[in-house]
């Protein structure tokens, strides 16, 4: 038989769990043909020696929306391995979006797009076409976010939704699953996610499950509030009858340090009540997000705009000091990107306070009305042993909470996350092979069929034969993570073969240029 590509001399990681073994994998077009002793005929064959075989990677969290419209080859993601990324997380998806939102982005969502892009599509089926017309280098799977559906039909609103207002959200809901969409996420500590009550997001999600799908949740809080949001996030499952993903699991600012393991105690008594809850979590102690979050809700009632003119009143400026309750040190807290002010990129807060003249809060304030409130930081809150802790439960996996880019372009700037460049092989090479927290094979499964199963794809997440022909391999004695917090532009090493749909994108360590990335629809 001749195949189209031939896989040699690799020791197999089938993302089972169980351990490797020796085999060769025959491809043929986009599927796995033959996984056995093979002597055939290739057009490719692929010496894997020494090397590590295994399912690409799928990212269960990630924010690749519009990142994947910028530039199509993924390359942080690809690079690491992942042949697959689900998209539209904590709330915010792409789709669907109505003139209001599309207005909106326009002004408040133009940091990391070029000064050209259109935000051109309406339906999350818009969105998936514009994907397919441009080609990717690996697969998305998108989620619709309860924060856009919110942003579409009830705005910046502090209040609950009117009842034909409900049925229109749950409307967009409905066809936005019908579209391709695999469940709703949340994103319950950013407006306008975080102004709806549990009751809306129970009754919103029976319109998921109606269609099949998940319910992935940031919940509401991580730090004082993690043991009734991880409990808000079970009623929810346990009320709507939907499987649950609960985002980036962790425990966050020094007093909360040790929460995790009661968190993790909720969540199994859940299962046992019938709950399918499920988390992924990062392997990092910093975690990131927009400098607005760490203001009180109501600052941002009325969306950006009204942000802010608040953070220009003087008097309301004073309130907001007031009330503020900071988890971290200013010093905890950098800068990754001021596209206005590159020079505070990598610095933290303190330290952009004394360059201004001004303490860290009220430097805040100048740089977000500086930056149109568009200012990602990252945080350093989380405590090491409590990532390996979660790390080694078997309900857990891994995602990276990170986008798709590249050191170069417009995707290029600033000082973000290493997690975008670096979560998987972090994983495999700190804390398999070097801390040896958790096992080869399970890190693998953690990857590949655990986030395949929460997903429900049906033809991914394994190396079986008929199945698709997604494929990382790797060097488990070399794989590395290189990016930093100070210099996080760096690919990692140790991944020589990325294959999506059963071509190769990365080939020792070089991106072909290829876009054979799918749509996954869920429907």
């Amino acid at each position: 038989m001749k195949y189209d590509i031939l896989i040699k001399n690799g020791r197999i990681i089938d993302g089972s769990g169980n351990p490797w073994y020796n085999a060769d994998i025959g491809i043929i077009e986009d599927k796995i043909d033959t996984i056995d002793d093979i002597d055939g005929r290739a057009e490719k064959i692929i010496d894997a020696n020494r090397m590590v075989v295994a399912p690409g990677f799928i990212d269960i969290h990630s924010h690749s929306d519009i990142p994947i419209l910028v530039d199509y080859h993924a390359h942080s993601k690809i690079r690491q391995g992942v042949t697959t990324e689900v998209i539209g997380n904590c709330g915010n998806s792409a789709a669907p979006m109505n003139e209001f939102v599309k207005e909106y982005r326009d002004r408040f969502a133009k940091s990391r797009v070029p000064d050209d892009f259109q935000y051109d599509w309406e339906t999350m089926k818009d969105y998936i076409e514009r994907v397919e017309m441009q080609g990717t280098s690996l697969n998305i799977a998108p989620m619709v976010g309860h924060g856009t559906i919110r942003m579409n039909v009830v705005g910046y609103e502090n209040r609950s939704p009117t009842d034909s207002e409900m049925q229109e959200m749950k409307n967009l809901i409905k066809q936005s699953i019908k579209e391709g969409a695999w469940g709703m996420s949340t994103g319950l500590i950013y407006p306008p996610s975080v102004y709806a009550e549990t009751k809306e997001i129970v009754e919103l999600t029976k319109t998921v499950a109606e269609q099949g799908g998940i319910y992935f949740s940031h919940i509401r809080g991580e730090g004082e509030t993690l043991l009734d949001a991880v409990i808000e996030a079970c009623e929810i499952g346990l009320q709507s009858n939907t499987p649950v993903q609960i985002a980036h699991f962790k425990s966050s600012g020094k007093p909360n340090w040790g929460k995790i393991k009661i968190a993790h105690e909720i969540l199994e008594r859940y299962r046992e009540k019938g709950v399918d809850v499920t988390f992924d979590q990062y392997p990092y102690i910093a975690s990131s997000t927009n400098l607005t979050a760490l203001f009180p809700h109501w600052t941002q009632e009325g969306g950006a705009e009204k942000l802010l003119e608040r953070l220009k009143d003087h008097e309301t400026r004073a309130r907001i000091r007031e009330e503020l309750g900071l988890n971290y040190g200013w010093d905890n807290i950098l800068v990754t990107s001021a596209k206005n002010n590159p020079e505070y990129d990598g610095k933290n807060l303190k330290e952009i306070g004394e360059v201004m003249g001004k303490d860290p809060f009220n430097a805040v304030c100048d740089l977000l009305i500086m930056e149109d409130a568009q200012v990602p930081s990252v945080m350093f809150g989380m405590n090491e042993d409590d990532v390996e802790w979660a790390m080694k439960s078997p309900i857990g996996m891994i995602g990276s909470d990170g986008s798709a880019i590249s050191p170069e372009g417009i995707l290029g700037k600033g000082k973000p996350h290493p997690r975008l460049y670096g979560t998987f092989p972090r994983v495999l090479g700190y804390y398999v092979r070097e801390k040896n927290v958790i096992s080869l094979q399970e890190a693998v499964r953690k990857m590949t069929s655990a986030p395949s199963l929460r997903m429900g794809f049906k033809d991914r997440g394994l190396l079986r034969e008929r199945l698709k022909a997604d494929i990382t391999i790797f060097d488990p004695q070399e794989i590395k993570d290189n990016a930093t917090f100070i210099d996080p532009h760096q690919y990692p090493r140790g991944i020589g073969y990325v294959i999506v749909n059963g071509i190769v994108v990365i080939e020792k360590g070089n991106h072909k240029g290829n876009k054979p990335g799918k749509v996954l629809r869920s429907h």
